[in-house]
């Protein structure tokens, strides 16, 4: 639930509900006091109007009553004296809060409260004081009662009369207001109650759980998870700690990987650069000690340091291109160009180097002529030679073969890299194109690399746009496939409609 809708739920509540409390207290405090009132003076009140109405209210409740009796008085005087007949218009008068007492001459005929008329009796007015009016009556403030007179004359012509008593009640009185008073302080004490638990439960709570997750990350824990369904703003705020949770999750994961690579690069490159180091320190000093006493020797141990040397300045470079691709900083140079005549000179350069290993290399294109790329040859290149450079290295039969294979896939070229070495573990295959992971754990220094290649090399194909894989058997060799999407030219109907 949005805010805004708690907002006008709380507003109308705040109204609403306490004016309906009160009310309904009203209505239960008064009726119980017009009934208490009701017990000690014998009568009924079943109209409930009467509680608040004024005395000329009164009055005119019992202006009905008071025609019929007065037209009874006239025309038939004699009905007035049958009990039956006078018990139903008492009847009629306890509705109104009031009773009937008939008197002949100076004692009572009949009452229909004896209690009440036994107070009252002495006090009515004399015969031949009444008045024509229906709302005219006498008032007596002391017993809060309201006495209307019809005379009429009986049968054997004693004089008699008909008062309509009337209670007048008044429900704002002190017992009424102090109850009221603490009716509507419990009200609104109900009222704040539970208008703040619903505040509580639908907003501090969750802001709570949120302060309590945000400490949990402050503390470096990103597994607290907070789960919402709720589309409000809460439930919208959940779903973006969620987010911003598994993101820190995810960079601090990376950071780690990177710390823990880093330190293996540090012990990579700790390792690769003391083996040539510690040999041309060996043969430096034999020179000077004049171990290489003869200039066939002295040659020897020149031409060594000097592939030491050369050993170490490959791995300086790797190490520098590794730190371009780690901060994104690879100078790609991309344009257009023909696959055929790419690959036919990556292929007579890397044969040159090939033939002195005693590995054959074998190259068929698949792909038809003409067809062109998006790519930056410097780039590529080294990925063919890094791919090669790898299958060399790890090379285990006397007579090597490599096979480059161009293969065309309708919208991509799919080029395959595939040799007949010693072949990659299943258990290494996923982890070969990871930053510094090896497949030869006693780490061969004869190996040489810095376990980095294949690394750059993924990196450089998905920035082409492409993607990469590797397939080996153990003992056999292994294929490096890797594709890279076609250029293909606008036709005429999207250079339309590109303008």
């Amino acid at each position: 639930m949005k805010f805004k809708t708690k907002l006008t739920i709380t507003f109308f509540a705040v109204i609403l509900l306490p004016t309906l409390l009160v009310l309904i207290a009203f209505m239960t405090i008064g009726t119980a006091l017009i009934r208490s009132s009701d017990q000690k003076s014998g009568l009924e009140t079943t109209d409930l109007s009467m509680m608040s109405a004024s005395i000329d209210a009164f009055s005119q409740s019992t202006d009905d009553l008071f025609h019929t009796i007065s037209a009874d008085a006239d025309n038939a005087p004699d009905r007035l004296e049958d009990p039956d007949y006078l018990n139903e218009l008492n009847a009629v008068a306890e509705e109104k809060s009031s009773y009937l007492i008939v008197r002949r001459e100076n004692t009572l005929y009949y009452t229909g409260n004896a209690s009440a008329s036994a107070l009252i009796f002495d006090r009515l007015p004399q015969y031949g004081r009444q008045s024509k009016r229906a709302d005219s009556g006498y008032y007596l403030n002391d017993l809060r009662k309201l006495v209307k007179q019809i005379d009429f004359c009986f049968s054997d012509g004693a004089p008699g009369s008909v008062f309509i008593v009337t209670r007048i009640t008044s429900i704002f009185s002190r017992h009424f207001l102090t109850d009221m008073f603490f009716a509507i302080v419990l009200i609104l004490v109900l009222t704040a109650v539970i208008l703040i638990r619903w505040i509580h439960q639908s907003m501090f709570l969750p802001i709570n759980r949120l302060n309590l997750a945000m400490q949990k990350i402050a503390e470096g824990n990103f597994d607290y998870r907070l789960e919402s369904r709720d589309n409000s703003e809460i439930g919208e705020l959940y779903r973006n700690y969620e987010d911003m949770r598994l993101r820190l999750k995810e960079s601090t994961e990376e950071k780690l990987s990177n710390e823990r690579q880093n330190r293996e690069l540090i012990s990579n490159i700790t390792h690769d650069l003391k083996t040539p180091i510690t040999a041309i320190k060996g043969y430096v000093e034999g020179i000077i000690d004049g171990v290489a006493d003869t200039p066939e020797r002295r040659e020897k141990y020149l031409r060594t340091i000097y592939t030491k040397t050369n050993d170490m300045d490959r791995l300086i470079n790797e190490l520098t291109y590794y730190s371009s691709i780690d901060n994104n900083r690879i100078p790609y140079n991309f344009h257009r160009m023909d696959v055929a005549e790419f690959f036919r000179d990556c292929v007579e350069d890397v044969g040159l180097d090939l033939e002195s290993k005693n590995i054959r290399l074998n190259y068929s294109n698949l792909v038809e002529p003409g067809t062109r790329i998006i790519a930056d040859p410097e780039q590529l290149k080294k990925v063919i030679n890094n791919i090669v450079g790898n299958s060399i290295k790890y090379m285990d039969k006397e007579q090597g073969i490599i096979d480059i294979r161009l293969l065309d896939e309708v919208d991509s070229i799919r080029v395959e890299i595939e040799d007949n070495g010693k072949g990659i573990p299943a258990k290494d295959l996923a982890n070969i194109f990871e930053r510094f992971y090896r497949t030869d754990a006693s780490r061969n220094s004869t190996k040489g690399g810095s376990g980095i290649g294949l690394s750059i090399v993924k990196k450089i194909i998905e920035d082409h746009g492409g993607y990469i894989w590797a397939t080996s058997k153990e003992g056999e060799g292994t294929c490096l496939h890797f594709v890279i999407r076609k250029y293909r030219e606008a036709s005429a109907n999207e250079q339309d409609i590109d303008h």
